[in-house]
Formats: structure tokens, C-alpha cells, sequence
């Protein structure tokens, strides 16, 4: 199995990138320190921060799918 490392490594790098969205997102404190607005009754502080479980998993699983779609183990 041969691969051509070069190919497509721009698009990589980009897409590895969104992995930083739940990092930044959830680092910055001050942004989602609020009680309004609620969602069924949480704060904004708790459900900003559930928000992001599947958010995350979503990104990862979309740079995990462009990895085996472009033979990266």
C-alpha cells in the first residue's frame, strides 16, 4: 500500500483544525459565565458546555472519516 504523503496535506491540516474549536470555545470562561438565555431551565453556563459534548464528537468524527478516506491511519 503505497501513499502519497503531499497529496491533499493542506486540506488535512485544515481540517485538523476544527479539533481546536472545542478547545477555544470552552477556554474562553468569561463568554459563557451567564445565566440567560436557559434552555428547559439550565443556564446558559451548563448548556453552552453540554452543547459542545456532541459538537465535539461530530468534529472528531469528521476529521477521523477525511483520515480513512484519505488512507491515513
Amino acid at each position: 500500500m503505497s501513499t502519497d504523503i503531499s497529496s491533499g496535506k493542506g486540506e488535512r491540516s485544515y481540517l485538523k483544525a476544527l479539533l481546536l474549536l472545542p478547545f477555544i470555545a470552552l477556554l474562553w470562561v468569561p463568554f459563557y459565565n451567564t445565566e440567560t438565555p436557559e434552555l428547559l431551565g439550565f443556564p446558559f453556563f451548563y448548556w453552552y458546555q453540554l452543547l459542545w459534548v456532541p459538537l465535539t464528537s461530530l468534529i472528531i468524527w469528521i476529521v477521523y472519516r477525511d483520515g480513512l478516506k484519505k488512507g491515513v491511519e
